[in-house]
């Protein structure tokens, strides 16, 4: 259940990190299922994570993982971190990308790239509109928002991205829902402004 909630967040991360079909094709009989409980309503279980290293608290719906890796940001090698939360197969995703420098034009390739992969994991155009991300210590820094469907993997099954991207000093930040369809928009709300920088 871990190795398939991690590689599902990949998906959002926008690296050109290559996703076994596994990840995306489920059991004939694990979809009956998922039709026949989808008048039950998902249990989120929210709780606050702060995170040090990387500079952030938020709100997730279950009891996050953690994964790191090293990605190529156009030619950089940079490292993601990232914290996942699954609920009824939508997986809720901070990553936070270490950036070489603080600088506007490293600031600015990273948020490029991450849109970008963002929009090309559905293959669809990365339109986005500027969001204000609150600060913990109050004050807020212009972020991206982006809402982004279409069809994903070797199945072209349709997935639905919903997310933030924001960069303050050397890090810049991708907060994520990724699923077949957006959860309710009180669990979306509570994710999104939950998530503070320090």
């Amino acid at each position: 259940m871990v190795l398939a909630t991690l590689r599902r967040a990949r998906l959002s991360l926008g690296a050109r990190i290559r996703v076994p079909h596994a990840a995306f094709a489920p059991a004939l009989g694990a979809l009956a299922l998922a039709g026949a409980l989808a008048a039950c309503s998902p249990t989120y279980d929210w709780r606050t994570i702060s995170n040090n290293e990387s500079g952030y608290t938020v709100d997730m719906p279950s009891k996050p993982d953690k994964d790191e890796r090293g990605i190529d940001v156009n030619g950089t090698p940079m490292r993601m971190r990232m914290q996942t939360a699954e609920v009824a197969g939508d997986v809720f995703v901070v990553g936070t990308l270490d950036l070489p420098d603080a600088q506007p034009v490293t600031q600015q390739k990273a948020l490029d790239f991450l849109r970008a992969g963002l929009a090309r994991n559905v293959g669809v155009p990365p339109d986005a509109h500027a969001v204000p991300v609150p600060l913990a210590t109050g004050g807020a820094v212009e972020g991206v928002e982006m809402q982004v469907a279409g069809k994903a993997g070797a199945n072209g099954e349709t997935r639905t991205i919903h997310a933030r991207l924001v960069v303050k000093g050397a890090r810049a930040y991708q907060v994520a829902i990724v699923g077949r369809a957006e959860p309710p928009v009180e669990q979306v709300d509570q994710f999104f402004g939950s998530f503070k920088l320090y």
